[in-house]
Formats: C-alpha cells, sequence, structure tokens
C-alpha cells in the first residue's frame, strides 16, 4: 500500500454534517475512504474533460420490434469493433431488451456512439455510465 499521509481540513458545521449523513447513508465505515472515492469520481471526470482513453457503459432498453433496429444496433458496434469489448443482452419480456455495451475508447468517441445508438428509434432509454481504465487512479 502506498505511503499513507494524514491531513486536516476545516470545515463549517453544516457541512461537516452533511458529510457525516453521506458517509452514514453511502454505508462507509469511515470519512477517508468516502473522501478517496470523491477524489477518484473527480479524477474519472478529468479523463473524461481532458478526452482521455476512458471505459463506459451504456446500458440501453429498446423495443426489439422496433424495424430494423436490432441491425443498426449491431451496424453501430460493428463500426466501433475496436471500442466495443463486449455487449450483453437480455431479453426483459416479449417486446422490451436490455443491452449493456462495454466500450473502451477516447472520451469523446465513446460519448459519440453512446449518442448514435441512443437516437435510434425504438431506443428507450440509454444511459452511460463513465469509468476509467485505473491508470490514473492510483
Amino acid at each position: 500500500m502506498p505511503d499513507l499521509i494524514r491531513l486536516s481540513l476545516s470545515l463549517e458545521k453544516p457541512l461537516f454534517d452533511r458529510l457525516e449523513q453521506m458517509v452514514t447513508r453511502s454505508g462507509y465505515t469511515n470519512r477517508s475512504e468516502f473522501v478517496r472515492d470523491m477524489i477518484r469520481h473527480q479524477l474519472v471526470e478529468l479523463e473524461w474533460d481532458a478526452n482521455a482513453e476512458v471505459v463506459g457503459s451504456l446500458t440501453i432498453i429498446y423495443d426489439h420490434h422496433a424495424r430494423r433496429l436490432g441491425e443498426k444496433l449491431t451496424e453501430l458496434q460493428h463500426k466501433h469493433h475496436k471500442a466495443v469489448l463486449a455487449t450483453t443482452h437480455v431479453h426483459l419480456s416479449h417486446e422490451m431488451c436490455v443491452e449493456v455495451i462495454l466500450i473502451r475508447e477516447r472520451a469523446h468517441r465513446v460519448r459519440e456512439l453512446a449518442d448514435a445508438i441512443r437516437q435510434q428509434k425504438g431506443v428507450l432509454h440509454a444511459e452511460l455510465s463513465m469509468a476509467s481504465t485505473g491508470l490514473s487512479l492510483h
């Protein structure tokens, strides 16, 4: 484990109380791990803002009866075959499907692919979750 640095900071009482509530509600056993995760979250956002190579997971809910939608989704993923790492497809009902697409690419390219998929007629919901390759989080 890397060397640990202890630090102290000053917060107004109402802000400290909110921090304590967030730590408790999130199930963390201590403030330090909660703050470390907040910092890591900000580092991931900086990676995305800097257009670094990132990992994103796109979850889409769609009506598989929508005309040619399955073809279009497959075509978009094949067009970005070097970026698409994996796709999981699950049948929710006779009409509805969910897919989770794992993508590793420059941030703007991940967003472009997510937007292209989101815009397809029959896609009812698409949510992009931003993550990191982990290289800058140490």
